[in-house]
């Protein structure tokens, strides 16, 4: 269970760390994406068997759907 929460701080802090020069909206976004998606793959994981792994992956692909979802918003004229 310790090698689980090192994945989860780990893609937590790398997400985060990209959110350095955005505004707050993007920021939110794409952090809400990563915590969402680092809780399903820990869930996902933990009955496959790497639930480590599994908050990782899921933390990347939910940062990466936040920030997408922002920046469609932005260009549909959405704050």
């Amino acid at each position: 269970m310790k090698r689980t929460g090192i994945a989860i701080l780990a893609a937590a802090s790398i997400t985060l760390a990209g959110c350095a020069g955005v505004d707050d909206n993007t920021a939110r976004r794409t952090g809400g994406g990563a915590a969402i998606g680092a809780v399903t793959g820990l869930v996902i994981g933990a009955m496959v068997g790497s639930p480590g792994t599994g908050a990782a992956i899921g933390a990347a692909a939910g940062a990466s759907g936040g920030f997408i979802f922002d920046q469609i918003s932005k260009d549909q004229g959405g704050s």
